[in-house]
């Protein structure tokens, strides 16, 4: 674990915003998967996603950075407060689309956060998006609902008990998540990642606990087997550390409405794992939204240059 964290600090001198992107899109395209293979509840899910993640980073915040926790003004440990519920709102919502829709479905209508990122860093933090990098997010947006539309027309949305109900809250995650990333893009300009990471990941699973307490449902917080565990292991390690981490991190250097749109990728990654994992077919029309994704990711992406 130390070597997994050593190479994150080492980023800030070795590796490109964009190329920690990709890594990250790879990262969080497994989320899904791994949350559809484990059979716990998904806000036992969300939280032990959570949990592991700070219990993995939570050493080396204390021991390497503990000046820089010190440091933490009332203000910055305000937004990263808010932050930390952002990220909680976004896994409740978004592990519990995973329960009513199919993979293609949910990670695709997730990942409409760019048009609430675009017009809160617009509103908020005086980001100018350019032209170029609205028609990116513009046509890969066009691509999520031929994706979408592609998996309504598919067989295996029949298996879905309440696919409108897992889609909605599959976009009131994206709504979440755009409020996470406006708020890591502004106190990422001037707190190191791994303390801001931990506070966040930390508050997230404080609320997620409470949450997971105050259900209606009788939810258990231990009885599950080994297999289980690994799975919340592997959503902490993949998605939560090469995922989440490194996108907090490219926070620093990128537009977060870059961030937000080059996240787009997920949809496309988590598809083709379904397929391969889980045996869901996406149809012609999912394939072919797929790649008109790429294509606004990488309009946008490159639109960030002229910025």
């Amino acid at each position: 674990m130390s070597g997994m964290v050593g190479m994150v600090e080492r980023m800030e001198d070795e590796v490109s915003p964009m190329t920690a992107l990709a890594v990250a899109i790879v990262a969080v395209s497994t989320s899904a998967i791994l949350i559809e293979l484990s059979n716990a509840p998904s806000i036992v899910k969300a939280l032990y996603r959570s949990l592991f993640t700070t219990l993995l980073l939570a050493p080396f915040a204390v021991t390497r950075y503990r000046d820089d926790l010190r440091t933490f003004s009332r203000r910055d440990l305000l937004i990263a407060v808010v932050t930390g519920c952002a990220l909680a709102g976004h896994f409740i919502a978004w592990f519990e689309s995973l329960d009513w829709t199919t993979v293609a479905a949910s990670v695709t209508l997730v990942q409409s956060q760019p048009l609430f990122v675009a017009f809160g860093a617009w509103a908020l933090l005086d980001e100018r998006v350019t032209r170029k990098t609205m028609v990116g997010i513009l046509v890969a947006l066009l691509g999520m609902v031929a994706m979408s539309f592609g998996d309504f027309l598919s067989p295996a949305t029949v298996a879905g008990q309440r696919p409108l109900y897992g889609n909605a809250l599959a976009v009131i995650g994206a709504i979440a998540a755009a409020g996470y990333v406006l708020a890591g893009r502004s106190l990422r300009q001037r707190v190191s990642l791994i303390p801001y990471v931990t506070v966040v990941y930390g508050v997230s699973t404080v609320v997620l606990f409470g949450a997971a307490l105050t259900s209606g449902a009788q939810v258990s917080l231990a009885a599950y087997r080994p297999t289980e565990w690994v799975l919340f292991l592997g959503m902490a390690v993949g998605p939560g550390i090469f995922g989440h981490t490194v996108i907090n991190w490219a926070l620093k250097y990128v537009e977060s409405s870059v961030v937000s749109v080059t996240l787009l990728g997920e949809p496309v990654g988590s598809t083709v794992l379904a397929l391969v994992i889980l045996g869901q077919v996406p149809g012609v029309a999912t394939m072919v939204g797929g790649a008109v994704v790429l294509g606004g990711i990488y309009v946008a992406s490159t639109g960030r240059e002229s910025q």
